[in-house]
This record gives structure tokens, C-alpha cells and sequence, in this order.
């Protein structure tokens, strides 16, 4: 346990639940957008993308800047499919892992995502364990970039979750997949451990 931290912070895609970027690539380029990986990409986003995360535009909006993007007029249900390919799905050990960590520790979920991939995780959670809601039981507050209208790796995110919880920033340990995010949370004078292709159980394990 870290000496002073109280709270837990994690990010949700590559962290808490399993992510596969390469398959909405794929699904896209099949649609015929084929420079898709080029337009999005884990650390590097067009605006349209950063604009749906922060829910500056709607999902038809979203749809349709996709449909400029791939130039093919595919309809809603594909577009939706291609881009919640990506989803995979949520390991049990990391369930238990987070009740485990609920007795000692405040626990936070802070995830860049959207409207279409929200309602998308939790029909996966849902057939996969049974409530859809799943993820706001584990966590003491989640936080959906789209509905707070704010996004890693922007400091005034942190400091949004920070503000609102009355917490000092030395008492937050945060754990994410992206660089830019731990360096975003860093930046904030939070505590930041960057999850790579380790597991998650063992990281935990050994910082808290």
C-alpha cells in the first residue's frame, strides 16, 4: 500500500476491460474506409473522434463524419458494429480484484469513451455477468468523458475528479495504458502507473 493514498483511479478500455483497437480498424477498412488507421489511432485522434469523446457531437453527427472519413454511405447499424468491434470483454479476475480493493481504498473509473461504446460495454457486461450497471457497483464514481464533457490527457480533467472528491492530488494513484494519460495525470500532481501488456493483478499487487 502507498503511504498516503487513499483513493484509486483507473482507466477503463486496456485497463479494466479488454480492448482490441485493431479490430475497428479492420472493420472500417472492410467497409471501404481503407486509410481508416491512418485518421484514428490509439494515441493520435482527428478531431471528430475527440469531439465525440468530450460529447461536443451527437451520435448521428459522429455517424456521419464517419461515413466522410471511409466515403462509403454504409448505414447506422454498420457504422455502430465497425466501431464498437473494438469491445471485447471483462475478466472476472479483474472483478475480484476490484472488490478486493474496495475494502481499502476509494475507487474511481475515469475512461475517454462516447455515447455509442458506453451503451455498447454495458449489453457486454451485461450478457457477460449479468448487470449492465456492473461497473457502477465495482466503483465508488465513474467517470465518462462524453458526459462530463472533459478528456485525458487534459489536466483540468484531473483536477475536475480531484475538485469534486475534495481530494489532494499526492493521495490519488492512477493506472492507465496510455502514456499521454499518465503523463496528463502526472501533470496534476497525481501518483501514475502505466499498465502495459502485464497483468493488471500484478501490478496492483506490487504498488498498492
Amino acid at each position: 500500500m502507498q503511504q498516503g493514498v487513499s483513493t484509486l483511479l483507473f482507466d477503463l478500455g486496456g485497463v479494466i476491460l479488454n480492448l482490441d483497437y485493431s479490430l475497428t480498424i479492420n472493420a472500417f477498412q472492410e467497409l471501404g474506409g481503407r486509410d481508416f488507421q491512418a485518421r484514428y489511432s490509439q494515441a493520435m485522434q482527428l478531431s471528430l473522434f475527440d469531439d465525440f469523446e468530450i460529447g461536443a457531437i451527437d451520435d448521428h453527427e459522429f455517424r456521419e463524419g464517419i461515413r466522410k472519413i471511409i466515403g462509403v454511405n454504409v448505414d447506422d447499424e454498420k457504422i455502430d458494429q465497425a466501431w464498437n468491434a473494438m469491445l471485447l470483454d471483462l475478466p472476472a479476475s479483474r472483478i475480484s480484484l476490484l472488490n478486493s480493493l474496495k475494502s481499502k481504498y476509494q475507487l474511481l473509473l475515469f475512461s475517454n469513451t462516447n455515447a455509442i461504446h458506453l451503451r455498447q460495454f454495458r449489453k457486454l457486461i451485461g450478457k457477460q455477468h449479468g448487470d449492465e450497471f456492473l461497473l457502477e457497483k465495482l466503483f465508488d464514481k465513474t467517470y465518462y468523458s462524453h458526459e462530463i464533457g472533459q478528456r485525458k490527457p487534459n489536466v483540468e480533467a484531473f483536477q475536475t475528479i480531484l475538485a469534486h472528491h475534495h481530494l489532494t492530488p499526492s493521495s490519488v494513484a492512477f493506472v492507465d495504458d496510455s502514456l499521454q494519460h499518465i503523463e496528463g495525470a502526472k501533470k496534476a500532481g497525481i501518483m501514475a502507473y502505466h499498465h502495459g501488456d502485464g497483468d493488471l493483478v500484478n501490478l496492483c499487487n506490487l504498488h498498492f
